[in-house]
């Protein structure tokens, strides 16, 4: 049997497949656990602690916290916690 060829080029761009390399692959079921652990990421949450809900904000808001990179939903969401403690009775 051929050695089968490298799914990556040297720059590193996939190949396209073709019908033998997928005859070498395995499903996702028949890896061990472990392994589907790992490649599931970090899973189903047992407790969601965020409801997802659609709001309307103005640009600007918007634009502010999604110029702060990567996590502005989160900051967003902390502004709005921290609101909430200066403004509840």
């Amino acid at each position: 049997m051929a050695k089968p060829l490298p799914l990556t080029d040297a720059d590193g761009e996939v190949r396209e497949l073709t019908e033998d390399d997928f005859k070498h692959f395995k499903s996702f079921s028949s890896l061990p656990d472990e392994l589907q652990a790992v490649l599931r990421g970090r899973g189903k949450q047992k407790a969601p602690t965020k409801v997802s809900t659609t709001v309307r904000f103005s640009p600007e808001v918007l634009a502010y916290f999604r110029s702060t990179g990567k996590g502005w939903q989160k900051r967003m969401d902390d502004a709005l916690k921290e609101w909430l403690k200066e403004h509840t009775a």
